[in-house]
């Protein structure tokens, strides 16, 4: 007598499932993530502490009687300058980490592109490209100056790679 036995196994192991589960739920934390936030908070303090330290140099040549009052009027300095600088130093660290971003990419597209380079130094096909693309450039130059000022006005500078990219992929042809 034959019998079968229908076993339902899992096609995914739990453990396995709860590990992608945390790893997408860092990935979804680092996204939201904004380290200006933690920049602002810093140049903020720094703010802070320099105003703090002017009116404690102020008040430190009053009399015992006025610390209460002179307390008082630091934490006052203290909690305005906290509502009036807040702002300005976001705008201050958004700017500074949208600059540090940019300069990061322009360093990684530099970087790309010197390997690209190095790289094309030892495929010919590669030193065909640019050289296509170096005649196409000159003949591009005896236009009409005002006709290369529109279009290179349009669109931005490509890097080496993409330039190369778009050949290969015969965007230019």
């Amino acid at each position: 007598m034959t019998s079968f036995v229908h076993v339902d196994q899992p096609a995914t192991h739990p453990g396995v499932a709860r590990a992608e589960a945390v790893i997408d739920h860092i990935r979804a934390a680092r996204r939201g993530f904004d380290g200006a936030r933690g920049l602002a908070a810093l140049l903020l303090a720094a703010i802070v502490a320099s105003l703090l330290v002017v009116a404690d140099k102020l008040m430190s040549t009053w009399n015992d009687g006025g610390l209460l009052v002179a307390w008082l009027v630091l934490w006052g300095v203290a909690f305005a300058a906290i509502a009036f600088f807040a702002g300005t130093a976001r705008s201050l660290a958004v700017r500074a980490l949208s600059a540090m971003r940019a300069a990061a990419e322009r360093r990684a597209a530099t970087r790309a592109d010197e390997q690209f380079m190095a790289y094309a130094k030892h495929d010919p096909r590669i030193l065909r490209d640019l050289q296509a693309i170096a005649s196409r450039q000159e003949a591009d130059t005896d236009e009409e100056p005002v006709a290369v000022a529109k279009r290179s006005a349009d669109a931005a500078t490509p890097t080496l790679y993409q330039a190369l990219r778009r050949v290969n992929l015969g965007q230019y042809y």
